[in-house]
């Protein structure tokens, strides 16, 4: 029962578990398309129903998603959410649509900058907010071996409870370094701070530190495992997950 004290200030960012992953600046390439399997499972979660929402303690989630990229500055990815855990099997969770610009390379910035916004749908009984909007800025660099990425994310609920909330500050960041041509490792950060007009007070704040690694098997696959620890009461306490993806020429 410890964790239903900070569920109502969580629960916006609910879906977030099913694709967690600090995005690089880059998009696919054009007329490519990645076909990418987001998994991860909760090993210490919330472990009761609360208002309405199923425990995550123990929740195996499942993602597809496909993403095409039209040119050079510009995608679109689609996802397919599914969760399956004890006493519910497997269910269909909702779906998202992301559109994404960037800025070329061919631009020559000095750091990669991209602006990808999300919105779609997620069942009740997994949200209280049902329809949501995320605006997530990308910022990132690769200097030599060393690799940094931040992404400083806005959510809104369109339909639920948290709907006259506004914007909350979902900040993530990665930072990693090449440690062969072929193996990456380093740290990612994913927080939920709470509405941009006044943060929640840190006990209910999400705050998640992930070592993760990624392989560099080929420039067609795409392969990263993280396992994630819980910072502050109000996060599941420990997960891991795993992402494989692969670009086909389509």
């Amino acid at each position: 029962m410890r964790f239903s004290l900070f569920l109502f200030p969580l629960a916006l960012l609910a879906q977030d578990s099913y694709e967690i992953q600090v995005y690089p600046s880059d998009t696919v390439a054009p007329h490519r398309t990645m076909v990418e399997l987001h998994s991860n499972l909760t090993i210490q979660g919330t472990k009761n129903v609360e208002n309405g929402l199923y425990p995550s303690e123990h929740a195996w989630h499942e993602t597809i998603e496909i993403t095409h990229g039209f040119n050079d500055w510009f995608e679109t990815g689609f996802y397919i959410f599914t969760s399956a855990q004890p006493g519910y099997g497997w269910q269909w969770v909702g779906d998202h649509i992301r559109p994404r610009v960037r800025v070329p390379e061919r631009f020559k910035w000095p750091v990669g900058l991209s602006l990808s916004t999300e919105i779609g749908y997620q069942r009740r009984v997994f949200s209280v907010d049902t329809w949501t909007w995320e605006l997530r800025p990308i910022i990132d660099k690769q200097w030599r071996r060393w690799y940094w990425s931040f992404n400083p994310t806005l959510e809104r609920s369109l339909k639920g409870e948290n709907k006259g909330k506004g914007f909350e500050f979902s900040p993530n960041f990665k930072v990693a370094y090449d440690f062969t041509p072929k193996i990456t490792g380093g740290f990612e950060y994913y927080g939920s701070l709470g509405p941009i007009t006044g943060f929640n007070p840190l006990r209910n704040q999400q705050q998640q530190l992930m070592p993760a690694i990624d392989l560099n098997l080929s420039p067609n696959w795409e392969f990263n495992f993280g396992v994630g620890v819980g910072m502050t009461h109000g996060t599941d306490h420990l997960l891991v997950k795993l992402i494989l993806g692969y670009r086909f020429n389509l």
